[in-house]
C-alpha cells in the first residue's frame, strides 16, 4: 500500500517560465524590457542558457491559442512564438535543462503531438516535457461554435493522453537494431500498431519516430478544479498550480497525493509546483513600485470586470470598504472563464471576507492566481522555505515580474541562497528531465 511521506522529497524542484512575464501591463515600456526581441529565439536562449547555469531542473513556456487583437494596443498580451519551436531551437543550446512545452488537447490531434513531443525529446536526449492542457478560450480559431464543457474537455483530454502514450510506447527506442551485416534497422516484432478506436479518437500508429532511450516524456498538468485534480493525480509528473496562499498549497497538495494513493500511484513522484510571480528589487520600496507599474493600466472598471469575470459578482455597487461575504456570493455553478480561479477566490471570500478594496487587489483578480512575492531577495527565500517547510509545494516555477531585473535577482541571489540552505542542489546530477525531478529514477 502506497503512503503519502515526503521521504524523497528533500529539495526543491525549481523552473522557470519563458513566457514574457515581465512585460505585464506597461512593463514592456522600459528601456531594458527586450520587448524587442520577443518572437526570435536569442532572447528565449540567453534566458535558457542563464536558467541552466543556475541548475535549475527546466524552462517551461506556456501557450494560449487566442490573443484579444484590441488588448494588443497596449501590451503583448498573450501573443508568442509557437512554444515547441521555440524549446527546439533552445536544445541545440542547450544540454542539461529540461525543457516543457505546452500543447492543449482541446484542438490538436493527438498523432501530430505525440510526433511532435517524441520529436523535441529526442532532438534534446531525454529533455522534454509535456505541459497537458485543455484550453479555456480559442475556439473559433477552430471551427467550434462554443467551447465543451470542462467535463467534456477532461474527457478528451483522457482519451487524447491515452492515444499519446500509446504511440510512444508502440515505437520503442529499443527497436532499433540499425545491423548493417544482418541487414535489420528494427525489430519489428517490438513494434506495435495503436490500433486505438475509442469515443473520440480514431488512430491506428505507429509513431514515424522511434522512442527516446530515456524514457516517455514527463507529463506536468495545470488543472486545480476537481475534474482536473483527477486527471493531474492519475497522469502527472508534477502540476503547475495556482496556489495564492499557504494554505491554498497545503490543501492542493495534500489533495493531489491522496487521489494520487488512491489510484495506486507513489504519491511522492507528483510533485506540486505552484507558480511564483517575483517582484524583487534591492529593498521592499523598489519592489512595491515595480509592482505598482506592472499594474497600473487596470483601472477600477477593469478590476470590477475582473471580480465579475472571475467570480460571476458584480461589486460594483457597493462601497470600497464594504464585506463581501458567501452570502453574497453567486451558485457555485455560476457559468466562469475559470473554474479554477472562481473556487479559489470563493474559498477566500468564505475564509476571509474581505472589503471590496481587498478584493480589487487580490492576485486572482490583477494577476493569475500564482503566489506573489513583492520584496527583497531574502523575502523571497524566506516565503520559499516556509512553504516547502509546511508541505505547500515541492517546488515552484519562477514567473519574473516588474522588469528582467526580477528574473536577475532571483538567478544571481535567490537560487545560490536556497543552494546555501540546503533546500536546492549546486549542481546537476543527471542528464534528462526525468532524472531531475525524480533522483535516483
Amino acid at each position: 500500500m502506497t503512503t503519502t511521506s515526503d521521504s524523497r522529497h528533500d529539495r526543491l524542484t525549481i523552473g522557470l517560465s519563458l513566457a514574457g512575464t515581465w512585460l505585464k501591463g506597461h512593463s514592456w515600456r522600459r528601456p531594458d524590457s527586450r520587448v524587442e526581441d520577443l518572437y526570435g529565439t536569442d532572447l528565449y536562449v540567453d534566458l535558457a542558457r542563464r536558467a541552466e547555469a543556475a541548475a535549475l531542473d527546466f524552462v517551461f513556456k506556456p501557450d494560449s491559442l487566442f490573443v484579444d487583437p484590441d488588448g494588443l494596443a497596449e501590451s503583448p498580451g498573450f501573443s508568442s512564438l509557437d512554444p515547441t519551436v521555440m524549446l527546439a531551437a533552445i536544445a541545440r543550446e542547450t544540454s542539461r535543462i529540461g525543457l516543457v512545452t505546452t500543447v492543449s488537447t482541446t484542438f490538436n490531434p493527438p498523432y501530430v503531438v505525440a510526433r511532435q513531443l517524441m520529436s523535441l525529446h529526442r532532438i534534446s536526449n531525454g529533455r522534454a516535457g509535456w505541459n497537458i492542457v485543455t484550453s479555456l478560450d480559442g475556439q473559433h480559431n477552430f471551427g467550434v461554435g462554443e467551447m465543451p464543457t470542462a467535463e467534456e474537455r477532461y474527457a478528451r483530454a483522457r482519451e487524447f493522453t491515452e492515444v499519446v502514450r500509446g504511440l510512444w510506447r508502440g515505437y520503442p527506442a529499443g527497436s532499433l537494431l540499425a545491423d548493417r551485416e544482418a541487414g535489420r534497422y528494427a525489430d519489428t516484432g517490438r513494434v506495435e500498431v495503436l490500433d486505438h478506436d475509442g469515443e473520440r479518437f480514431s488512430v491506428r500508429g505507429p509513431l514515424t519516430v522511434p522512442g527516446d532511450p530515456s524514457g516517455e516524456v514527463p507529463l506536468f498538468q495545470a488543472g486545480a478544479s476537481p475534474v482536473g485534480r483527477a486527471f493531474a493525480a492519475s497522469v502527472a509528473d508534477a502540476t503547475f498550480a495556482a496556489t495564492p496562499d499557504l494554505d491554498a498549497g497545503v490543501e492542493l497538495r495534500s489533495d493531489l497525493r491522496r487521489r494520487a494513493a488512491e489510484l495506486g500511484r507513489d504519491p511522492d513522484a507528483l510533485r506540486v509546483l505552484p507558480g511564483l510571480s517575483l517582484f524583487l528589487g534591492r529593498t521592499r520600496e523598489e519592489a512595491l513600485a515595480l509592482h505598482r507599474e506592472a499594474h497600473a493600466h487596470l483601472d477600477d472598471a477593469r478590476r470590477y470586470a475582473a471580480v465579475e469575470a472571475v467570480l460571476g459578482l458584480d461589486v460594483s455597487g457597493l462601497a470600497p470598504d464594504a464585506r463581501v461575504t458567501p452570502e453574497l456570493l453567486p451558485p457555485a455553478d455560476t457559468p466562469v472563464r475559470s473554474r479554477t480561479h472562481a473556487d479559489l477566490l470563493r474559498r477566500l471570500v468564505e475564509r476571509e471576507r474581505p472589503t471590496v478594496a481587498d478584493l480589487l487587489h487580490r492576485p486572482e483578480v490583477v494577476g493569475s492566481a500564482h503566489w506573489v512575492v513583492v520584496g527583497t531577495p531574502d523575502d523571497a527565500v524566506r516565503e520559499i522555505g516556509e512553504r516547502f517547510a509546511a508541505g505547500a509545494a515541492d517546488g515552484f516555477i519562477a514567473l519574473p515580474g516588474g522588469s528582467l531585473g526580477s528574473l536577475d535577482l532571483f538567478l544571481d541571489e535567490v537560487v545560490p541562497a536556497l543552494v546555501d540552505k540546503g533546500l536546492f542542489r549546486d549542481s546537476y546530477r543527471g542528464t534528462t528531465l526525468r532524472e531531475h525531478l525524480i533522483p535516483g529514477a
